[in-house]
């Protein structure tokens, strides 16, 4: 079987409602237009420190209100349901992170679990750093056992630093983000530029 000859880098957070309404759409995409997906969740509340940003709770209460607002807008554009306002939000999302990390070190497909997690953070009200609730998950999307413990072993807490090396030094500063040849598009709301950049062929923009 060949090898996709290009491919997208996929940061984004278990934690981020945005990734949650893109991701299916992103999947999609990648497979219409036969790309690669190279998953990598990163620890976004390390990497805004960084590079300008602030979690939810921290920024001004006025984009705090656009968010809510946004958020109820685009649970409708989109037809995926969510609870602005979770009652486990915000949470650590260190381990929820890791078992995706582990999943794909191991050669598995975790698209299936991530819903299940998506679903319990912003449908469900449950509370996804519990790894009681997250190994539920696992067992319901069918994940190989061993998941959650492969989340602590040193190959998945390297790969996580990795990701976060790799999201610095490609200029990410948010989630989800979505790198094509150098090419940043940031948002599920660029997922259409996306699409239009992969049918026109173009060369990627670039700042400098």
């Amino acid at each position: 079987m060949s090898q996709p000859s290009r491919s997208v880098d996929y940061f984004f957070t278990m934690s981020s409602p945005w990734t949650f309404f893109g991701h299916g759409r992103f999947i999609a995409l990648a497979q219409r237009h036969g790309l690669g997906v190279a998953m990598r969740p990163i620890p976004l509340l390390r990497l805004f420190p960084e590079t300008g940003g602030l979690p939810a709770p921290r920024r001004h209460p006025t984009r705090q209100r656009y968010r809510l607002v946004e958020l109820q807008r685009w649970s409708a554009a989109l037809g995926i349901p969510v609870n602005p306002r979770p009652k486990f939000f915000p949470f650590d999302v260190a381990l929820l992170d890791h078992v995706v990390v582990a999943m794909g070190l191991a050669g598995h497909d975790a698209n299936r679990f991530m819903a299940l997690a998506w679903a319990g953070i912003w449908q469900e009200e449950r509370d996804l750093a519990d790894p009681a609730v997250i190994a539920e998950l696992l067992a319901l999307a069918g994940a190989p056992a061993g998941m959650l413990e492969a989340a602590g072993r040193a190959a998945t807490l390297a790969r996580y630093e990795e990701n976060l090396a790799a999201a610095l030094a490609a200029g990410v500063f948010g989630a989800p983000t979505y790198g094509l040849d150098g090419e940043l598009f940031w948002g599920q709301d660029r997922l259409t530029l996306l699409d239009a950049t992969l049918v026109s062929g173009r060369a990627p923009y670039r700042a400098d």
